[in-house]
């Protein structure tokens, strides 16, 4: 007989049955097979008698309104609101980790004690709290794909936009199935090969790769982030490598380099240094990136014109002003198409 708590188990998908009551996940690239009774490698994706469920499904673990550059966006919906949600689960297992409480949380128990908080609920509560949009982040959103798709359904026909902070590890069918319903997505651009293997889990980030020029292609904004990390990926090398690889798909792509502070296994290291993050920004310029942006940092984090250098996004701390924008996003003064989404 099913525990109770089981009984209020979602049946996942991007799964296929195996013998022996086995099941395969192919939600993310790890295509975990998991034995009966057995949980994948993120933790909230359960083998019960051959059928895969979500733990995740409806456990909100935090619901917040937020500005839309704190995710950090800069040029999607500048000045706008949305409302953030998570659950538990990842399929990274990364050193640096600020959410690891979250993330890497693996007590089922501790898990289904959260109550279930339905996608109906989570829109309802974004109109109420006068948001234009619903985030998906804090721990990775593949992990609750399922969820988060039935949530991004909802707030499409209340006229909202979906959001994602990833680390764009999703496999391809969840891509192709999220990319129809998602605005906008930043992610992750963590490193080199070795840094993913050694760092986040043994993770190849030629995938990665693959889902940024993929959902580029099908027409979702797409922001990326590159925290420094302190002798782990910090070399111009690893700075070019990065900035080559997006200036190839599209130099327009804004580029967050950020500021890492020590935490969770990394809690020894040093925070990274300032030069450091200018010399990252000179290396992407070069490499012809148009809108690199420093975070973490107290430095002036405005968008300007790569053409007449005039301002087009003014922004002091999460507040935003797009003054300098038409309403196309091009620039209102020389009319430089600048693929921001007003």
């Amino acid at each position: 007989m099913q525990d109770t708590k089981e009984q209020e188990l979602f049946r996942a998908s991007f799964f296929r049955k195996l013998p022996g009551k086995k099941a395969e996940c192919f939600l993310c690239h790890r295509n975990c097979t998991i034995e009966d009774s057995k949980r994948g490698f993120c933790g909230v994706r359960k083998n019960i008698g051959g059928e895969l469920f979500s733990l995740a499904y409806g456990r909100t673990v935090s619901m917040q309104k937020d500005p839309i550059e704190k995710k950090p966006f800069f040029h999607f919906r500048a000045g706008t609101k949305c409302l953030t949600i998570s659950s538990f689960g990842c399929n990274f297992t990364c050193a640096h980790c600020q959410n690891y409480e979250q993330s890497q949380m693996r007590l089922e128990e501790q898990i289904l004690r959260v109550p279930i908080t339905m996608p109906e609920q989570i829109v309802s509560a974004a109109v109420s709290a006068g948001t234009e949009g619903i985030a998906y982040s804090y721990n990775e959103p593949t992990i609750f794909a399922e969820y988060a798709l039935e949530t991004m359904k909802l707030a499409k026909k209340q006229g909202l936009y979906n959001a994602w902070v990833s680390n764009g590890y999703m496999g391809k069918e969840c891509a192709e199935k999220i990319a129809p319903f998602l605005d906008a997505i930043n992610i992750d651009l963590k490193g080199g090969k070795k840094f993913y293997k050694e760092i986040c889990g043994n993770i190849d980030v030629d995938f990665v790769k693959q889902n940024i020029q993929m959902l580029h292609g099908k027409g979702v904004h797409i922001e990326i982030a590159y925290l420094i990390i302190p002798g782990q990926n910090d070399t111009e090398k690893d700075f070019k490598e990065a900035a080559d690889f997006l200036a190839g798909i599209d130099k327009k792509i804004p580029l967050h380099f950020s500021r890492f502070f020590p935490a969770y296994k990394f809690a020894h290291l040093p925070p990274t240094e300032i030069t450091r993050l200018h010399t990252a920004k000179r290396t992407a310029e070069k490499a012809g990136m148009e809108f690199v942006f420093l975070g973490n940092v107290s430095e002036d984090e405005s968008s300007f014109c790569p053409k007449c250098k005039s301002l087009l996004i003014k922004r002091s701390g999460f507040n935003a002003q797009a003054s300098g924008l038409g309403k196309n996003g091009s620039c209102a003064k020389c009319g430089f198409e600048t693929k921001i989404i007003v």
